[in-house]
């Protein structure tokens, strides 16, 4: 248990690289599922019709799919490496658990997508019609699948399933497959997450259509046109299933991390009854007073909203975050210890452990088997530490929804006027810049769900099981510091490169469009 001397400057540096590894990462992986999507049905658009507008046209999304994947495999790659290089006692202690999706991940939809990702660059004019259909929608199958596989393992990291402790080889292991393969998180954070990325490909689209229209393009206006229909479609179903799957997550995190939920609304004192809030004044530069109690400032709510969302009953009980810190009573009579009683049974565990190691028996002893369900907090110094940084989450989790409130109206409103106009390609000037403005907004919306699902779990790596003061690996600060460095130079440099390629892709001329 030497992991509690580790240096805190050598925490926080391997929580800030494999932060900024996850966010370049997660700018190149959204822009994967959904365009994927787009290109995929475009394709199909050329296959029902033999048109070789189509044809043209899938193919001019397909060249952009393929700077972007490539990207993303190369940041992916050095994310799964820093789990042994930063987090190496995390690996050891789930890894029989947390591997297993990993591996599946690399082994089935990854090489599945990497095969007939050439097929579908390569294989046109050399296979027929149906099978390079097949070819396309199969790479963005085996993407989904990827993500599929890596949020299965994010998802037990927020909700841990499906697995018991072995005080023998002081690891947790695997008991079900199926239950971390299937939990009802992992499935919801898939579907959220997943559908939240067709609105990102959808947003890329629309905005390079309205690039050309803005510029007047003449060898793309018919591409222009017809990628603004296809995505503004595939947008709003998106936008709408993204919040519809949203609600059902919230609803998921007030059962298994109500510490999360208590600090994306910044709710100190909990109660019956709870209004959803819909701006307070939260400062994002400082952690709240929350054991003074109260609301934040400038409060407004919706009525009994917060209690329909986490309890689906009108006069629910949601706890505040000094409940959960004092201790309280779910809804189906469970007691929640207090955080102290819960520190204190954390710190048993860890001395009947100790004991347990220097001499083995073939049963535990009961002050190990009584209290491991609280081993993690027994790393817990201070009760506030379990609290999750407010600011962050309030503000994130209300840019996200308010930006996802806003892809709604913009795509409903593409449509809207397209109907008007009966697909003349004739927007009016505003909504064309507001359709390029809201690119980058679409990801920050995507990046702050992140931030959410992650700042909220904290200080947990794994959800009330090991803090990531247990976590990281025993090495020096200043290692992990220059690599960070080194990996801001890299990425920025690959974000800028794939930036430049894709808008001379885009400016080019494409006379095969205009011919098509």
């Amino acid at each position: 248990m030497t992991l509690l001397n580790i240096d805190a400057t050598a925490i926080d540096w391997a929580r800030a690289q494999f932060a900024l590894t996850a966010m370049y990462h997660w700018l190149f992986v959204p822009l994967t599922l959904g365009l994927g999507l787009i290109m995929s049905i475009m394709e199909t658009c050329y296959y029902r019709t033999g048109s070789t507008f189509w044809r043209a046209a899938a193919q001019f999304w397909q060249r952009l799919f393929g700077v972007n994947f490539a990207m993303g495999v190369a940041t992916g790659i050095i994310l799964e490496f820093e789990f042994g290089t930063n987090w190496s006692n995390y690996s050891w202690f789930v890894g029989d658990i947390f591997g297993a999706p990993l591996a599946i991940e690399g082994i089935v939809a990854f090489f599945m997508e990497s095969t007939f990702v050439a097929v579908m660059y390569f294989g046109w004019d050399k296979v027929s019609r149906r099978f390079h259909l097949a070819s396309t929608w199969l790479t963005w199958i085996g993407a989904s699948l990827s993500a599929w596989w890596i949020l299965v393992a994010n998802a037990w990291m927020q909700h841990p399933v499906g697995c018991t402790f072995n005080a023998a080889t002081m690891r947790n292991e695997m008991t079900s497959f199926f239950d971390v393969a299937l939990s009802p998180v992992a499935v919801d954070k898939f579907l959220h997450t997943v559908i939240s990325s067709w609105v990102i490909g959808a947003a890329f689209v629309v905005a390079v259509a309205a690039w050309y229209l803005l510029k007047n393009r003449q060898q793309e206006r018919q591409l222009a046109i017809k990628s603004m229909h296809i995505g503004a479609i595939v947008g709003l179903v998106a936008a709408i299933g993204a919040a519809i799957t949203g609600d059902e997550s919230a609803y998921k995190v007030a059962q298994v991390q109500p510490m999360k939920l208590a600090a994306m609304e910044a709710l100190y004192d909990g109660g019956e009854d709870v209004g959803l809030t819909a701006v307070a004044w939260v400062s994002p530069f400082e952690q709240p007073d929350y054991a003074a109690g109260g609301e934040a400032p400038l409060r407004l709510a919706v009525p009994n909203g917060l209690s329909i969302l986490a309890t689906r009953s009108l006069h629910g009980y949601v706890p505040g975050i000094n409940d959960i810190l004092r201790g309280y009573t779910r809804a189906d009579g469970t007691v929640e210890p207090s955080a102290a009683e819960k520190m204190e049974r954390g710190r048993t565990a860890i001395e009947a452990l100790a004991a347990y190691r220097k001499n083995p028996t073939a049963t535990p002893p009961a002050a190990l088997t009584d209290n491991i369900k609280y081993l993690g907090y027994g790393f817990i110094k201070d009760e506030a530490e379990l609290v999750p940084y407010v600011p962050v989450n309030f503000w994130a989790f209300r840019i996200m929804v308010g930006l996802g409130s806003l892809f709604i109206l913009f795509f409903a409103c593409v449509l809207f006027i397209e109907w008007r106009t009966k697909q003349s390609g004739s927007f009016p000037r505003w909504l064309l810049c507001a359709a390029i403005v809201l690119l980058p907004c679409a990801y920050v919306c995507s990046e702050c769900g992140w931030l959410v699902a992650e700042f909220g779990r904290q200080p947990w790596t794994i959800q009330d099981m090991l803090p990531v003061s247990a976590s990281v690996s025993d090495i020096g600060s200043s290692a992990v510091a220059l690599t960070f460095w080194l990996f801001l130079v890299l990425f920025t440099l690959m974000l800028v490169v794939e930036i430049s390629i894709m808008l001379k892709q885009i400016k080019k001329p494409h006379p095969e469009l205009a011919g098509a």
